[in-house]
C-alpha cells in the first residue's frame, strides 16, 4: 500500500556529500520506518544491515510482534485469545482473510479444506524414490515442490482465484504429506484422510492408525495438537517467511515458494529448536544430573547451552509458552506420564530455570519450543518429525504472507545489495606464465 509521510529524516555525510531528506512512515503499531529507497540514486551509497535486523522489507497487515511486551497478534487478535477460543482452521481463515469467520463461513471453509486433503495417487511413487531413513524435511521439500506438477490449473499467480485454490490445497495436503513421510520412514502403509474428522484428528489418525488397529480419537490430544498448530501458524518476517516472500517475488509458483520456506525452516537455527530442547533433555539423562548440567550452562567456557529457554525476539517472555505449558500438563495427565523419567526431568529443569536468579535475571524463561517438544514426544511423534509439524502449522502463515506480497503494488523482485570486499579488477595471466 502507498504511504504518506508526516515527518522526514535528514541524513548528513562527513565526506562532503550533500545531505538527503528521507520520509518517515508510521505503522499502526511498532517502530517508525525511514524510507531509504532513493538513497543509492541520490548518494551512490547502500545501507549495511547483516541479517536485516533494522530493515523493514515490506508492508504487512498479518502478524505483529512486540518482543519487549511479549505480545503476538494475528490480524490484531492476541494469540492468547485465539488459542483458547478458536481452532486451527478458524485461525487459518483469519490469517488468509483478515477477519474471523462467521459460523457459515467457517463451515464452508472447513468443508473446502477437507475436500482437498487427498494427494494424487502418483505421489506415492515420489516417496519410493527416497531412502526409508531419509529425514522427513528432505522428503517434504521434494514432495511439496512436486505438487506444482499436478496442478497446472491454478498456477497463474496474477489470478486471485488461482491463489485461493493453491492456498487451500497447500493447507489441506500438508498434513497428508507429513503423515506419509512418517509412515514411509517406519515402513507402514499410507493411511488416507477421512472427511468426517477434524483437521488435527485427521492428521493424528493418518499418523497412528494402521490396517491392524484403528486409531481412537482422543479429544485432549487432538486439542493439544491443534494448539501447537495455532501457536506456530505465523511469526511475522522470520527467516522462512522472508524466504517465501523472496522466492515469490520472482514470480515462482506457490508450491515452489512453500518448498523454499520448508527448506529454510529445516535449518537448526530456525525450526529445530524444539528438537534441540528434547535432545538436550535426553543428554542430561536423569534428574540427579541437572545440577551438573546447570553448572556447565553457567560456565561461559563450557560451550553448553540451555535449549528451549529464552527467545531472540521476546525479551521478557514468549506469550505462546504459557499456553503451551498448560497444554503440556494436560497431555501428561491425560496419558499418565507425570512420572515418566524424561518428563519428570523436564519439569525439574523448568522449576530450576524459573527460580534460579541466574536465569531469571537474564529472562531465560521456558519458551514455546521447550513445551511443544515435550507435548509432541508425549503424543508419540518422533523427534525427527518435529520440524515437519512446524512446517504443517506455518504453511498457512507462509501462504498468507506470499499472497499479501503478490497483491502489493509496491513489491519488486528481491535484490539485496552487498559490501564488496574482494579483489578489484585484474588481468588473467596465461597458465604457462603463472
Amino acid at each position: 500500500m502507498s504511504q504518506t509521510a508526516d515527518t522526514t529524516a535528514t541524513l548528513s555525510f562527513s565526506d562532503g556529500s550533500p545531505s538527503l531528506e528521507m520520509p518517515i512512515y508510521k505503522g499502526t503499531v511498532g517502530p517508525d520506518v525511514i524510507d531509504i529507497r532513493k538513497l543509492y540514486g541520490a548518494t551512490g551509497k547502500f545501507t549495511y544491515d547483516p541479517g536485516f535486523m533494522s530493515t523493514a522489507a515490506c508492508n504487512s497487515a498479518i502478524t505483529y510482534i512486540d518482543g519487549d511486551k511479549g505480545e503476538l497478534l494475528y490480524r490484531g487478535y492476541p494469540i492468547e485469545q485465539l488459542a483458547v477460543n478458536c481452532d486451527f482452521l478458524e485461525t487459518c481463515f483469519l490469517l488468509l482473510n483478515g477477519e474471523l469467520p462467521t459460523d457459515a463461513e467457517r463451515s464452508k471453509f472447513v468443508e473446502t479444506v477437507t475436500q482437498h486433503t487427498m494427494v494424487h495417487d502418483q505421489m506415492q511413487f515420489f516417496f519410493r524414490g527416497f531412502r526409508r531413513d531419509a529425514h522427513p524435511m528432505a522428503v517434504l521439500v521434494g514432495t511439496v515442490g512436486a505438487l506444482s506438477s499436478f496442478y497446472h490449473d491454478s498456477l497463474d499467480i496474477t489470478d486471485p482465484h488461482h491463489r485461493e485454490v493453491s492456498a487451500i490445497r497447500l493447507i489441506a495436503k500438508l498434513p497428508t504429506l507429513v503423515a506419509m513421510a512418517y509412515k514411509y520412514n517406519v515402513g507402514q502403509p499410507f493411511v488416507y484422510p477421512r472427511n468426517d474428522l477434524s483437521y488435527s484428528a485427521n492428521f493424528m489418525r493418518m499418523m497412528f492408525s494402521n490396517p491392524c488397529e484403528e486409531y481412537k480419537v482422543n479429544d485432549v490430544l487432538v486439542r493439544a495438537l491443534d494448539r501447537i498448530l495455532i501457536l506456530h501458524a505465523d511469526h511475522e518476517q522470520n527467516a522462512s517467511t522472508s524466504t517465501v516472500r523472496l522466492a515469490g517475488s520472482s514470480g515462482a509458483n506457490p508450491f515452489a515458494c512453500i518448498a523454499a520456506g520448508i527448506a529454510c525452516l529445516w535449518g537448526p537455527a530456525h525450526g529445530g529448536a524444539n528438537e534441540a530442547a528434547l535432545n538436550m533433555l535426553k543428554e542430561i539423562g536423569t534428574v540427579d544430573k541437572i545440577p551438573e548440567f546447570i553448572a556447565k550452562v553457567k560456565d561461559k567456557n563450557s560451550g553448553v547451552k540451555l535449549m528451549g529457554f529464552g527467545h531472540r525476539v521476546y525479551k521478557n517472555f514468549d506469550p505462546r509458552a504459557k499456553l503451551m505449558r498448560e497444554t503440556c500438563y494436560e497431555v501428561l495427565e491425560e496419558l499418565g506420564l507425570q512420572d515418566d523419567p524424561l518428563f519428570k526431568l523436564a519439569m525439574a529443569l523448568e522449576k530450576i530455570a524459573l527460580e534460579d536468579d541466574y536465569f531469571v535475571s537474564r529472562k531465560l524463561y521456558p519458551n514455546v519450543d521447550f513445551y511443544s517438544g515435550i507435548v509432541q514426544s508425549a503424543l508419540g511423534i518422533p523427534v525427527s518429525l518435529f520440524t515437519g509439524i512446524f512446517a504443517m502449522a506455518r504453511t498457512v502463515g507462509w501462504i498468507a504472507q506470499w499472497n499479501e506480497m503478490i497483491s502489493d503494488p509496491e513489491q519488486k523482485i528481491g535484490r539485496p545489495r552487498q559490501l564488496f570486499v574482494g579483489n578489484v579488477a585484474r588481468d588473467v595471466t596465461p597458465i604457462d606464465k603463472r
